[in-house]
């Protein structure tokens, strides 16, 4: 028999420890996200259907982005044993600098649109948190106001070739005067994608009101005050801001571009010089071949070619491949701490985060993207630790598994005889 008694009021009054309330709402929804997702869901409830959709959104069917998250749920770990991890390192070397996390922010387009600090909320959180923030040629704030807003930090320039190359090359010119330090020219965009959800949304630069915009801004009224109240949403780098984003893509972005492009603009720049939008490993030993400094496997989020290879699917080959001659990063679908180290123990030198970064901002501007930093970091270390693994340095492929759902199918002899006939 259980032997019972009356509680003791001294006791009850100890299990009754309630949180202290925070009165500030902003920060009581930031603080209850645990997960990047738990900031999607957030930003999802604060964001216009337009805004929201053209961030989490992806070509055409979406299977590049589907497949991208599918892959990196797909890892198991194998974690040491018997290992001091009292104290972990999580920072690395990168293009010639100091990254005090394995992840930076990856360019994105059309930033203040999603909420109004924009690039300069991501920049200052990137520097804030010792990380590199790379601005987009299609970012809403200027060259010079990102550098102002992380002047201390690592800032880094992504650029579209256009059909008047005098704007590329001004934009060039103005990134190195700024002092950004590394370059990515990116090759994955010589048209538009088939972005399916703006198009069904009417999405537009910048945004046009109609019924539907209306109706779904009646309970969000934090974000048209925003809108309306603040500078005009347009192109920091580009003249042209009307149309969809297809229409916009299409008319500033030279389809025309060739390897004498990228000799042209690399003899311009005069810090480290990446490509980004690598997506099989011919065209890394080309470009590792030619010296650059750096390359970056990346589907564009899975926003351009549907069906293109998984980046992190091709990363273990390329980085045995190129890896000693350059370093090799990846983007798209990274939702979480573990996705990183999971790269990292793959290959790769270095990760982007775009949409995670995204999400951060819609859901709390600043604050928001420093919380996202932080989720990650967190997520990071405690992966480390339980892999016991005390450095970026030594994560390595034998701690990962890529299991596999999708596998390649060679064609056969005769299938092979066929096609070339």
């Amino acid at each position: 028999m259980v032997k019972r008694q009356l509680p003791r009021p001294a006791e009850i009054l100890e299990l009754m420890q309630f949180r202290k309330f925070e009165p500030n709402p902003k920060k009581r929804r930031l603080a209850s996200a645990l997960t990047v997702a738990d900031l999607r869901r957030i930003a999802q409830r604060r964001t216009p259907a337009a805004a929201f959709d053209y961030t989490d959104g992806a070509a055409e069917e979406e299977l590049s982005l589907t497949r991208a998250r599918q892959a990196f749920e797909d890892v198991e770990f194998h974690p040491g044993i018997l290992t001091d991890v009292s104290r972990v390192d999580t920072s690395t070397q990168i293009l010639g600098g100091s990254s005090a996390l394995p992840f930076g922010i990856a360019p994105t387009g059309f930033t203040r649109l999603m909420q109004t600090e924009g690039e300069t909320a991501g920049a200052g959180a990137a520097g804030a948190a010792g990380i590199p923030f790379t601005l987009s040629t299609l970012g809403t704030t200027s060259i010079e106001d990102v550098a102002a807003a992380n002047p201390l930090g690592r800032n880094w320039f992504q650029l579209y070739v256009m059909r008047d190359r005098e704007i590329s090359f001004g934009l060039v010119e103005r990134a190195a005067a700024a002092g950004f330090d590394t370059l990515f020219f990116t090759v994955d965009t010589p048209v538009a994608g088939a972005r399916l959800r703006d198009t069904r949304n009417g999405f537009s630069i910048p945004p046009q009101l109609s019924i539907n915009t209306v109706l779904n801004a009646i309970p969000r009224p934090w974000w048209w005050w925003d809108f309306l109240t603040t500078a005009k949403l347009e192109f920091a780098s580009l003249k042209e801001t009307g149309g969809t984003v297809g229409e916009l893509i299409d008319s500033a972005m030279d389809p025309t571009i060739d390897y004498e492009d990228l000799a042209e603009i690399r003899s311009m720049w005069p810090g480290r010089f990446v490509v980004k939008g690598v997506q099989t490993l011919e065209d890394a030993k080309k470009l590792a071949d030619l010296g650059v400094d750096g390359i970056v496997l990346s589907n564009h989020g899975g926003r351009q070619l549907d069906r293109a290879p998984v980046p992190f699917r091709l990363l273990p080959g390329v980085a045995r491949e190129v890896g000693r001659d350059t370093e090799v990063m990846v983007d798209t679908g990274i939702m979480s701490g573990a996705d990183i180290v999971a790269s990292i123990a793959l290959g790769a030198r270095f990760t982007l985060i775009g949409r995670a970064y995204l999400y951060g901002l819609m859901a709390g501007g600043r604050e928001g993207v420093d919380r996202v930093i932080e989720i990650l970091a967190d997520q990071v270390e405690r992966t480390m630790k339980l892999l016991q693994v005390s450095s970026i340095e030594e994560l390595a492929p034998s701690h990962v598994t890529q299991l596999t759902r999708l596998q390649k199918v060679e064609p056969t002899d005769s299938a092979r005889s066929t096609l070339e006939s």
